[in-house]
């Protein structure tokens, strides 16, 4: 008993009552700092909320992203200031606290260097968050890569796109960042019509087709404005390209602008306006004449395997008099070899039978008679009316 009474007359009431007043002091402002960031976290919270009510946004997603910054700025601020008491107060009860704050900053710049991508995407998910860049349910392109935004996070962007595919992304390796559904939508395009067709015309056609596709009950209130025609874009291969445009409703663009080409095809058609489509023309080079045609009927039955008519195609052949009969090669045999040209095959009309004795084919395989055997492998001569072989 008196060993204790003489270590409490050894205590100095005086220091240990003014540190107890000044933790108490500590808490005491450790907690009006706590309500004052609930306080300013729910301001900012409503003010969150009612911008984006402001801009047309669906609520329930406003809600959640404005809960998801508040509960985030409100953790990150609970820790700070719990820290900061805890050190305050270990001073007041006579702790050294400088090896602790050497400790933590050897810590704090190891988890720096180890842990430096992980805290750029978390202040990029914050930011980009707070300044509402995208949303869940936009339709964004990340670094080139397209698609339905699916989760936000602090950490990662989620797209799906149209085949499926999930893409994730670090936000902080996010270089490029596009919101095709932001507001409002656009669907834009190029119809192309011939060259023969008056454009003026074309343009009428197109505009009365957006005004009644305007005017109906499903497609148009998803229209945010009348359809616009630019006029003509380009001057194709085949064609003149009028491009125009549509804004719809955010993601609505896809649906009203396949509706719009779909009845712009039938009015095209009603009108009489041509569609072109790609030609090919063939030439054969200036050494070659054009292939003169002729249709001839052959002199016996054809076999029941071989059915069609021979051609009577005039070959330019240098080396042949003037008035020889022209080459006659089988309808089959020279639409198969109308194709690029090939190197010469003895066995060609052997094996396929396509020569027959209403086309008047010999046996001979041979080049030199100047048809050339590099254009059509395997031709024979013709003979002419006195039975000579040409």
């Amino acid at each position: 008993m008196e060993k204790i009474m003489e270590l409490i007359s050894q205590v100095r009431w005086e220091t240990m009552l003014f540190s107890s007043f000044r933790i108490t002091l500590i808490l005491v402002i450790g907690w009006i700092a706590l309500t004052a960031v609930k306080i300013g976290l729910r301001r900012m919270e409503a003010m969150l909320i009612e911008r984006a009510k402001g801009e047309g946004e669906f609520m329930g997603e406003a809600v959640k992203r404005a809960e998801t910054l508040a509960k985030l700025v409100r953790q990150a601020a609970i820790i700070v200031i719990w820290v900061m008491l805890i050190l305050m107060i270990l001073r007041e009860v006579g702790v050294e606290i400088a090896p602790i704050l050497a400790s933590a900053g050897v810590v704090g710049l190891a988890v720096g260097f180890g842990a430096q991508n992980l805290v750029r995407d978390l202040i990029t998910g914050f930011f980009m968050i707070l300044e509402n860049q995208v949303r869940v349910g936009d339709v964004a392109i990340v670094n080139g890569t397209g698609g339905l935004v699916e989760r936000i996070n602090l950490r990662t962007i989620v797209l799906r796109d149209l085949s499926g595919v999930v893409h994730v992304f670090p936000n902080g390796t996010i270089n490029t960042l596009a919101n095709v559904t932001r507001e409002w939508s656009a669907y834009v395009f190029t119809v192309g019509v011939a060259y023969k067709e008056d454009t003026d015309r074309v343009v009428d056609v197109m505009r009365r087709v957006g005004a009644d596709l305007k005017q109906d009950e499903a497609f148009g209130p998803l229209m945010v404005e009348d359809i616009e025609i630019f006029g003509v874009d380009e001057f194709a291969d085949s064609a003149v390209n009028i491009k125009g445009r549509i804004k719809t409703l955010p993601i609505k663009q896809w649906d009203v602008g396949r509706e719009y080409l779909r009845r712009v095809k039938k009015a095209f058609d009603r009108e009489g306006i041509e569609i072109p489509f790609p030609h090919r023309s063939i030439y054969f080079g200036e050494m070659s004449k054009p292939f003169a045609l002729q249709l001839v009927n052959g002199a016996t039955p054809e076999p029941a395997h071989r059915k069609g008519r021979c051609l009577s195609a005039a070959f330019p052949r240098e080396r042949d008099p003037p008035g020889t009969e022209p080459m006659l090669v089988s309808a089959e045999r020279f639409a198969a070899h109308v194709p690029p040209p090939v190197s010469g095959d003895s066995g060609y009309m052997k094996q396929t039978g396509v020569c027959d004795e209403a086309c008047s084919c010999s046996g001979d395989d041979d080049d030199s008679d100047g048809f050339g055997g590099g254009h059509f492998p395997g031709a024979r001569r013709g003979r002419d009316a006195a039975g000579v072989e040409r």
